[in-house]
């Protein structure tokens, strides 16, 4: 790792001399001068001493400047600094070093780096030198009083105890002018260091221990209060008008993804909700009538899907960044609310068309039949369960299996209110209000009952079709193989791909227990097999091939759609944004293939096959939500007031009319507590370079 401990060594000119350094040793100059003329006085014979003394200090060692030069023995003293013993010391340090660890030390002693900066002179000496990544450099400039350490750092030598070496041991030693002990002390410390000699594993140990305590407690501590800091915001979030982008852009991006997400929940309860009522509405008032409120519902419809683009955006693999991630929110935030007061906007008009003290006993024994034919239905749609469940394994049949124990708490939940609104209009005029919201909670509760027991009917609709259509998949499965055949080394590995994956639907073992999963895998592979096939024939798919495939996909992707929106309908109060978000996405490409279909088949049926993809992740999504919903209920809980709850039919008025500002009332538009709900809106390197002064 590259070090920065730079040497600040006095650089004095001095001359320069070359070749090999090793211990030097400048002889005095001496000689006499003779004269012809024997009769020179005593001033002649004193210039000659002052010249001849002259000629001693310039020659003398330390006035002649050190260059890099080549290293010859591993311990050169050209400075003249160790005695034959202290240079016996190096030399067995560096030896043991050496034997030990194969990491050579080389130590030199100058007297100065020759007017250069002392990392520049160790540079090139270990240049001139040849040294490998096993050697190191030890150059001392005793009269400078500079050194420097240079070479690879051997693996298992840290920076920190090299920097406790070098400023513990090896600069005091040179400051009392050890000469000989700090080239020991780097040798040993270095070997010291590789050997683990450092600090014990058990003190290590221990401190790595503390450390993970201290820092495991300010993680919680400051999860915590994070946590607390959001639920804080998010409250003050719940507040700001969906239609005030600047207070929304003032919001961290944490609370603007948590609000999105409870706003597409609200949503998309108060659509289904209100095309509940609407449907009973036309049947009682005609579609002329209801013009208005289907418009208002269509449209908020269309805003909420565009919500839930949003989101799925936002959920992809292709990340956005922080400031796309906040201009998307704010977008979803205010669509949803748009789709909000769309509904909110016809709910006086509504109420007024509908209002239900009108014919009440009419209307409550209509909804007595109602509970009555439902009734009637559960022996069959019981033993149609039982029959599926014995003909088909558990996945098969799991989005439904418990719909008949729904259904009829559903119906005993509605007896129940139609006997309350009973009761309410025995009442004085004026006290009969309560009617309303028993009747519209029985109306809601019938309403998915017939749709729990329709799903269990279906079901075996949509398996049929899947057996139906299986063998005609197979059959052209094959054929397609047929033609891959001969394509082999024009397909590459999309073909080949595409073949294994057919191969694998032609062979799977559970084509009579699962013939919805055997049927989606024959299609899907049969759909990448042709694309294979067209991309190495260069040619495109023959449109009626092509049309019977998206046929399929198509009967495929509506079935999945149908089975997961039936399930979110019916318990929409345990389903979080993520399923709700995949299900509107798999609906929008339904949309977009069916069309596509007569213009461009294609993209149809790749938007086919996304739908069906789609659908399975909403199912499966929703199943999950509903099951981290059921463990969070009372031990005690349970029974048609549970289930009324989790079918959407009782809204707590949090979840109703918050977005809005419109008053908190059972039925359109909010309620105080659980109320049921009705149409309206939901409100480094290894490099040693180190030295320095001593």
């Amino acid at each position: 790792m590259p070090l920065s401990r730079k040497s600040s060594a006095l650089l004095r000119p001095r001359v320069s001399i070359g070749g090999q350094v090793s211990r030097m040793r400048h002889g005095r100059a001496s000689g006499a001068y003779a004269g012809d003329d024997r009769r020179t006085g005593q001033r002649t014979r004193a210039l000659i001493g002052a010249v001849i003394a002259a000629l001693v200090v310039l020659c003398a060692p330390g006035a002649l400047a050190e260059p890099p030069s080549r290293m010859g023995p591993q311990v050169v003293d050209s400075a003249g600094v160790l005695s034959a013993a202290d240079e016996s010391q190096v030399l067995d340090a560096v030896d043991t070093l050496y034997r030990d660890h194969q990491v050579k030390l080389w130590v030199v002693y100058v007297r100065d780096f020759a007017s250069m900066a002392p990392q520049e002179w160790a540079d090139r000496t270990a240049t001139l030198s040849g040294f490998s990544d096993r050697d190191l450099l030890l150059a001392v400039a005793v009269d400078d009083r500079g050194y420097w350490l240079h070479g690879t750092l051997p693996e298992g030598v840290s920076d920190s105890e090299l920097d406790s070496l070098l400023a513990g041991s090896v600069e005091p030693d040179l400051r009392d002018q050890k000469w000989a002990q700090a080239a020991v002390d780097t040798a040993e410390g270095i070997s010291a260091a590789m050997r683990g000699g450092g600090v014990p594993w058990g003190v290590l140990i221990l401190i790595a221990l503390a450390v993970i305590v201290v820092a495991g407690g300010l993680m919680l501590f400051s999860r915590k209060r994070r946590a607390d800091r959001e639920r804080a915001e998010l409250a003050t979030a719940r507040e700001v008008d969906p239609a005030d982008s600047a207070a929304l852009a003032r919001l961290s991006l944490p609370t603007l993804h948590a609000l999105s997400r409870e706003r597409l929940v609200e949503i998309d309860d108060a659509v289904r909700t209100s095309a509940e009522e609407l449907a009973l509405a036309t049947s009682e008032f005609g579609d002329t009538a209801v013009t208005p409120f289907r418009s208002a519902l269509d449209a908020a419809r269309a805003a909420t899907a565009k919500a839930f683009t949003i989101r799925q955006q936002l959920d992809d693999a292709v990340p956005e960044t922080p400031d796309q991630q906040r201009a998307m929110l704010i977008e979803l935030i205010a669509t949803a609310g748009k789709a909000d007061r769309e509904l909110d906007a016809q709910v006086a008009d509504f109420d007024a068309m509908r209002d239900l003290l009108i014919d009440a006993p009419s209307r409550l024994d209509a909804l007595t039949r109602d509970t009555i034919e439902l009734t009637a239905r559960m022996p069959s749609s019981e033993a149609e369960l039982a029959r599926l469940g014995s003909a088909y394994p558990p996945s098969v049949i799991a989005p439904i299996h418990d719909n008949v124990r729904m259904a009829r708490e559903r119906i005993t939940f509605a007896e129940s209110n139609v006997d309350s609104a009973r009761a309410a209009l025995t009442q004085p005029v004026g006290q009969q209000g309560g009617a309303v919201a028993a009747i519209r909670a029985a109306e809601g509760a019938i309403g998915q009952a017939r749709t729990l027991l329709d799903a269990v009917d279906q079901a075996a609709t949509n398996i049929q079709q899947a057996r139906d259509g299986l063998p005609a998949a197979l059959d052209e499965l094959r054929a397609d193989l047929a033609s891959a055949a001969s394509l082999t080394e024009f397909g590459g590995p999309d073909l080949a791909a595409a073949v294994a994956s057919a191969n694998a639907a032609l062979n799977t073992p559970n084509t009579d227990s699962d013939p919805l999963g055997a049927f989606h895998q024959a299609v899907t592979a049969d759909a990448e097999l042709d694309r294979a096939i067209a991309d190495a024939s260069d040619r495109k798919l023959a449109v009626e091939d092509l049309r019977r495939r998206l046929d399929r996909t198509l009967t495929d992707a509506a079935a999945r759609i149908d089975a997961a929106s039936s399930f979110i309908t019916t318990r929409r109060g345990g389903v979080d944004a993520e399923a709700r978000t995949r299900l509107s996405e798999a609906q929008r490409h339904l949309a977009e293939a069916r069309a596509l279909a007569g213009s461009d088949p294609e993209r149809a049926l790749v938007s086919a096959q996304t739908a069906a993809d789609l659908g399975g992740r909403a199912m499966q999504q929703a199943q999950a939500s509903v099951q981290v919903w059921e463990t969070r209920q009372p031990m005690s809980g349970g029974g048609s007031q549970t289930g009324a709850v989790l079918g959407g039919i009782l809204l707590n008025e949090l979840l109703r009319g918050a977005m809005s500002g419109g008053s908190h009332r059972g039925g359109f538009g909010g309620g105080g507590g659980y109320r049921p709900g009705s149409y309206g809106g939901s409100s480094g390197s290894r490099r040693v370079s180190r030295g320095g002064r001593f």
